[in-house]
C-alpha cells in the first residue's frame, strides 16, 4: 500500500530537480557520493533508456575567482575516480575572460515527467499495489508482529485501517514527521526551500554547463523537454532550517503548511519571489555575448540533507532499521540513481 498526501504522485522534489544523472563530477568534497553516483548510472541508464536525454555536449568549468576547487584539483578527482575530463582551451560560446578551466564530460539528464508517468502508469496496473493519494496517516499503532495505521483521506476525511509487517518511510522532507508518529527517532537533517528556474535558448539547446565549486550555477536540459533546467548555489536556495522538520516563516503566512505536513510550494501564496534574473545574470557570465536566454517559469520545493554534509555538500544513501519487530526502515536518498541501495537493506 502506498500513501501520498498530494492528488498526484511525483509533484514535489521528484520533479523539481535540474535533473541531473550524476556520475561524480558534481562531488569533488565527498567521494563517497562521486562514487555511489557513478556505479549506479550505468543500471539506471540501461533501465530508463526512454526517458534520459543522451544528446548533449556537458562541460565544467572552474570560475576564476573563489571556487573551493582548482583545476588541477578537478583534473585529479576525475582521473581518481576514472570519469573523463578533457580541458578545452577555446570554445566560441564561452567567455574565457571569466572561465579558469573548461572541461569536456560525460554527464547525461533523465526527464522527470515522463519517468513519472511511466512509474504512475506501472502502480496502476499493478493488482498487487493500492494507492492511497490525498492521504495521511493520523495514528499509528504498534502489534507485537505488525504495525496498525489509521489512514485519512484529506479530503472526505474518511479513515481507513491498515495493518502491515513492516513500514518503509521515503518521504524524504518529510521523514523526521513519519518517524515521530511511529515513536522511533529523528534523524539529523537540514531543509531548504529552493527554486529551480526554466529558461530556453537557440545557442544553448544541446549544451550543458556546471561552475564549479562553490556559490556558482548550473544549466542543463530538462530531460526531453526541449527546456533547460538552472539552478544556483547563491540564488536557487530561498530559505533555510535547521530543525530536523521543515520550519520556515512562511509556514506562519500558510497555516495550511506545518513543519509536520508540508503544502506544495508551487501553489502557495507565501512562496518566495523569484530569483530567476539573478540566476540568469549569473549563469550569463560565463557564456559569450552571442548566447541569449528567454525565461520560461519556476517550480519550487523543499530540499533535504544531512547536517553532517552542510560542509562537503555529500548526499549519501542513508537506510536505516529504526525498530526490528515490526520492523520500521527511514529511507533518505537525494539522487535519483542511488534507488538501488534498497536492495541491499529491504527484506520483502
Amino acid at each position: 500500500c502506498l500513501i501520498e498526501n498530494e492528488t498526484h504522485l511525483f509533484t514535489k522534489a521528484s520533479i523539481v530537480t535540474q535533473a541531473r544523472l550524476h556520475s561524480g563530477y558534481h562531488y569533488p568534497r565527498s567521494v563517497a557520493t562521486a562514487v555511489m553516483s557513478d556505479d549506479n548510472k550505468a543500471r539506471f541508464t540501461k533501465e530508463h533508456e526512454a526517458f534520459i536525454n543522451f544528446r548533449f555536449k556537458k562541460y565544467y568549468a572552474i570560475d576564476k575567482f573563489g571556487s573551493f576547487t582548482d583545476a588541477l584539483q578537478f583534473q585529479r578527482f576525475c582521473e581518481y575516480i576514472d570519469i573523463k575530463c578533457e580541458k578545452i582551451d577555446r570554445h566560441p560560446l564561452f567567455n574565457f575572460h571569466r572561465i579558469d578551466s573548461l572541461y569536456a564530460t560525460i554527464e547525461y539528464t533523465f526527464d522527470p515527467i515522463l519517468m513519472a508517468r511511466y512509474y504512475i502508469s506501472r502502480l496502476e496496473e499493478s493488482a498487487k499495489i493500492t494507492i492511497l493519494n490525498n492521504s495521511g496517516i493520523q495514528q499509528v499503532h504498534q502489534l507485537p508482529e505488525s504495525w496498525k495505521l489509521e489512514v485519512r483521506h484529506l479530503k472526505t476525511n474518511a479513515v481507513k485501517t491498515i495493518e502491515a509487517p513492516q513500514v518503509i518511510n521515503a518521504t524524504y522532507a518529510g521523514s523526521n514527521a513519519i518517524n515521530r508518529l511511529f515513536g522511533l527517532s529523528n534523524i539529523e537533517l537540514m531543509h531548504e526551500i529552493a527554486e529551480i528556474a526554466f529558461v530556453s535558448s537557440a545557442q544553448l539547446k544541446n549544451i550543458g554547463l556546471t561552475v564549479m565549486d562553490g556559490q556558482f550555477g548550473s544549466l542543463m536540459p530538462y530531460g526531453l523537454s526541449g527546456l533547460l533546467s538552472l539552478s544556483s548555489v547563491a540564488y536557487t536556495h530561498h530559505k533555510v532550517s535547521y530543525d530536523n522538520l521543515p520550519s520556515f516563516d512562511c509556514q506562519e503566512i500558510n497555516t495550511s503548511c506545518r513543519p509536520d505536513f508540508t503544502a506544495n510550494c508551487n501553489y502557495c501564496p507565501a512562496r518566495p519571489r523569484s530569483n530567476q534574473l539573478k540566476m540568469i545574470t549569473q549563469i550569463q557570465h560565463y557564456f559569450s555575448q552571442r548566447v541569449e536566454m528567454q525565461y520560461f517559469n519556476s517550480l519550487f520545493t523543499i530540499k533535504s540533507k544531512h547536517k553532517a554534509n552542510y560542509i562537503d555538500d555529500g548526499r549519501p544513501t542513508e537506510i536505516s532499521v529504526l525498530n526490528e519487530n515490526p520492523r520500521f526502515y527511514c529511507i533518505f536518498a537525494g539522487k535519483i540513481n542511488s534507488i538501488y541501495e534498497i536492495e541491499k537493506a529491504v527484506k520483502f
